[in-house]
C-alpha cells in the first residue's frame, strides 16, 4: 500500500436504512438519493448502480490523466458502459464486474495502451484489485 502523502477530498454521506428501503445523503447535500432494491418498484438505486457509476467516472479521469501523461490529446469523450452485479455464492455475498470504454478517434493500440495505463491510475480499480477483478474491454 502507498503511503499518504495528501488527502485530496474526503466523501462524507450518512444512509439511514438499509438497500431496501433506505436514504442516502452527503454532507454538502449535493447527493440525496433513496435506496431500493433492484428490480422493485420502488423509486431509488441501488449501491451497484452507485459503484458503477463512481467506478466508470473514476476510469475515465484516469484515462484522461494517462493521456496527458503520454501527450495525447483525447480525440472525443471518453465513454464507459460499467456493468456491477450483486453475486450470491457458497461463500456468500460479492461482486464482479465489468468496464467496457470506448474510445474513438484513435488508433486502437495506443487506446488499448491508455486504457491499460488507467487500470493502474484510478483508485477504484485499485481499491479493488484482489477482491473485485473487473473485465476491462476497449469495445
Amino acid at each position: 500500500m502507498d503511503q499518504i502523502v495528501k488527502v485530496l477530498h474526503t466523501a462524507k454521506t450518512r444512509t439511514t436504512g438499509d438497500r431496501e428501503q433506505g436514504a442516502s445523503r452527503s454532507s454538502d447535500g449535493l447527493l440525496d438519493i433513496r435506496l431500493s432494491m433492484p428490480g422493485s418498484a420502488r423509486i431509488g438505486t441501488n449501491p451497484e448502480q452507485l459503484l458503477a457509476a463512481g467506478w466508470s467516472a473514476s476510469f475515465a479521469n484516469a484515462i484522461a490523466l494517462a493521456a496527458r501523461k503520454w501527450k495525447i490529446t483525447l480525440p472525443a469523450k471518453v465513454s464507459i458502459d460499467a456493468e456491477v452485479d450483486l453475486n450470491l455464492g457458497d461463500g456468500g455475498y460479492s461482486l464482479s464486474a465489468r468496464l467496457n470504454v470506448t474510445i474513438l478517434g484513435l488508433e486502437r493500440s495506443v487506446a488499448k495502451g491508455l486504457v491499460d495505463e488507467a487500470e493502474n491510475i484510478c483508485p477504484f480499480s485499485r481499491a479493488t484489485r484482489g477482491n473485485i477483478e473487473p473485465t476491462i474491454k476497449l469495445v
